[in-house]
């Protein structure tokens, strides 16, 4: 029997999010996952222009189950098309500089939700923990 694990592919970024499972403050786990690229899915709304457009992201909001937005990401195609099957098109991105860039809101980000080890990130955890130097 296959488990969530053993379909994602076993990049950096995932390792990283494995390893915070164990220890949340992990430096090295989460300077891995700074620096890695993860898929931004592109809304449906957004233009050819706008969506290849190299100085902005369009962020793709979900509401949470309580009515609460968030920014889902995925630190792979497997990943992504578990939760998102019809995903057309994405983004890769470095998750530090989309940190960097975070907005002051409340908006959260996760990382592969709907796998066995999601990451998620309050607005000031994204840019406190993942905006590295």
């Amino acid at each position: 029997m296959e488990t969530p694990i053993n379909r994602h592919t076993a990049t950096p970024a995932r390792q990283a999010l494995d390893a915070l499972v164990d220890n949340h403050e992990d430096t090295a786990a989460l300077d891995t996952l700074a620096g890695s690229e993860v898929l931004v899915p592109v809304p449906d709304d957004i233009g050819e222009e706008e969506a290849t457009d190299p100085d902005a992201v369009a962020l793709p909001v979900l509401e949470q189950p309580g009515g609460e937005p968030m920014v889902p990401v995925f630190t792979s195609e497997p990943a992504m098309a578990e939760l998102l099957p019809f995903v057309g098109r994405y983004r890769l991105v470095p998750l530090g500089a989309l940190a960097a860039q975070w907005p002051a809101d409340d908006l959260s980000l996760t990382i592969d939700a709907g796998s066995a080890h999601p990451l998620t990130l309050t607005s000031e955890g994204v840019r406190t923990l993942l905006a590295r130097p």
